[in-house]
């Protein structure tokens, strides 16, 4: 069967698009530093983590300390247990909470750092 010339293929050539790099080869760090789209994405994905992290903690100490107000109208002559409250039974849960905050902070930055670094 003869090849019809309308079909015929054609090889479309150009210069290349990115010089001094290997084909195929790119670097995260390269698309932050030139502020692409995939930069701009890589940062928004670190910078969304970090806010889940916050937000995080911050439902969780409204969910510590909110009711409290409700708790000492409901037992208005109870001012040891005010005290014994906020002074011994909120500090632990704070540091904790804190303590968790700074970890996953810490380790949302190192699995972006190693992202970036191709490690």
């Amino acid at each position: 069967m003869p090849q019809d010339p309308a079909e015929r293929r054609v090889t479309v050539t150009g210069p290349p698009r990115r010089t001094g790099r290997a084909s195929g080869y790119y670097r995260p760090r390269t698309e932050i530093d030139e502020q692409t789209t995939l930069g701009h994405t890589y940062v928004r994905s670190l910078m969304r983590s970090q806010l889940r992290a916050g937000l995080t903690v911050l439902a969780v100490l409204g969910l510590l300390v909110g009711p409290l107000p409700l708790l000492f109208a409901a037992l208005p002559d109870a001012r040891g247990l005010e005290w014994a409250v906020l002074g011994f039974g909120l500090y632990a849960p704070l540091v904790l909470l804190a303590r968790w905050y700074v970890r996953r902070a810490e380790r949302n930055e190192r699995d972006f750092v190693r992202l970036v670094e191709d490690r």
